[in-house]
């Protein structure tokens, strides 16, 4: 398929999924990478009371508060 032909599909939001190559996409800076964190106990204690009365699991509740932390802090050092 052209791209004139494949942009024309998209812009009349014809369905193009079948046309892509999903198996090589990427979510542009949201690809994983793994860490170690070392927190003290009652840190850990803390995030897991939050997360069951969030009913999420400790990871979501770490980062969620991450992503609000930097957020915040990009808003303010621009």
């Amino acid at each position: 398929m052209k791209a004139k032909d494949f942009e024309q599909q998209f812009d009349e939001d014809i369905d193009i999924t079948a046309s892509l190559d999903l198996s090589k996409a990427k979510r542009v800076l949201l690809e994983q990478k793994r860490v170690n964190v070392d927190f003290p106990t009652w840190m850990i204690e803390s995030l897991d009371r939050e997360a069951g009365r969030l009913g999420v699991t400790r990871q979501s509740v770490i980062k969620v508060w991450l992503a609000e932390r930097l957020e915040k802090s990009a808003l303010t050092h621009r």
